[in-house]
């Protein structure tokens, strides 16, 4: 996997497996060729840096709590259009 050699030849194939990679899904054989790639291609491995700190960005901000006059307000609204039950 890594013939592209960091010359600007890695397409969006390549990128989808670097984000299986992300992800947990690949073999380990898969897994080895993903890592040998990352360390001959320095294109792949900016985006892979990348997504990385997009990755953790969003994990951190999944687990900060709401604010309890956002959570009242969305109670709030969804209670104003549901039908109320008999």
């Amino acid at each position: 996997m890594s013939e592209c050699q960091g010359l600007g030849d890695c397409d969006d194939a390549r990128m989808q497996r670097i984000y299986e990679y992300l992800d947990g899904a690949l073999t380990r054989e898969d897994i080895t060729e993903i890592k040998h790639h990352l360390n001959d291609c320095p294109e792949c491995t900016q985006q892979y840096d990348l997504e990385c700190v997009i990755r953790n960005m969003v994990k951190r901000s999944c687990t900060e709590a709401a604010p309890e006059n956002l959570k009242n307000a969305i109670l709030d609204r969804i209670h104003s259009i549901r039908p109320v039950d008999a």
